[in-house]
């Protein structure tokens, strides 16, 4: 009977074999640390961008949709045109799309806020017109972009006391919409939302009795 004999491997080729084979471990785990990196980045990326387009969607989509309206659904309190704006704050009138679950005119209150050192826009939402006996009434409080740097509004219209139309910091006490209201923002970091230029509806204001005449969302656009 032949016995056949194996040739083992020697200390030398062992320690070179443990030696490839760590180099390959280390290697492979590089790349993997290397790879969930990349991939942390692009995540917080993305939601940085999608922080910003949030932001202008905001505006393209609602405040170019404004609706001119007055409070006058109750006589005893003053009468008061919707669309109010300063350089740090605005409000206007709009409607939710008929999907949404909160239907009607909606008043937008915006404004720069500060918590603990930190600047950031905050939406206030309520129904415009009062809600019925049987209805829920709506009320949100939505912070809409954190971090804030510089946050500046201007509107282009008609000046009273020059009578030419301008870009001016404030837009309070009017009876019509500005034309126009250009938008800028910066946050901390260094990321900035590129000036954007809306426009609006300046058609004559409506009261509570003519609701059913309010425009369509397709009369407005936007304007970069």
């Amino acid at each position: 009977m032949k016995v056949t004999k194996f040739k083992g491997f020697t200390l030398i080729e062992v320690l070179i074999g443990m030696t490839l084979l760590s180099l390959m471990v280390v290697l492979l785990f590089s790349s993997l640390t290397i790879g969930a990196k990349s991939w942390e980045q692009g995540e917080k990326k993305i939601a940085e961008v999608n922080e910003i387009a949030v932001v202008e969607q905001f505006f393209n989509h609602y405040l170019a949709h404004a609706v001119p309206q007055w409070n006058d659904f109750d006589p005893e309190k003053d009468r008061i045109f919707s669309f109010q704006g300063t350089k740090k704050s605005l409000q206007f009138v709009a409607a939710f799309p008929a999907s949404a679950e909160r239907a009607g005119l909606q008043l937008f209150n915006l404004k720069l806020k500060e918590k603990n050192k930190k600047q950031f826009i905050n939406v206030e939402l309520t129904p415009f017109f009062p809600v019925t006996e049987n209805e829920t009434f709506f009320e949100d409080d939505i912070p809409l972009v954190e971090n804030v740097a510089i946050f500046e509004l201007s509107y282009f219209g008609l000046n009273d006391e020059t009578g030419e139309l301008s870009w001016q910091n404030e837009w309070l006490n009017k009876e019509q919409q500005p034309q126009l209201v250009k938008i800028f923002l910066e946050l901390d970091d260094g990321r900035y939302l590129p000036e954007i230029v809306v426009r609006l509806n300046v058609d004559a204001p409506y009261s509570n009795a003519d609701l059913d005449s309010v425009p369509a969302d397709d009369t407005n656009e936007e304007t970069q």
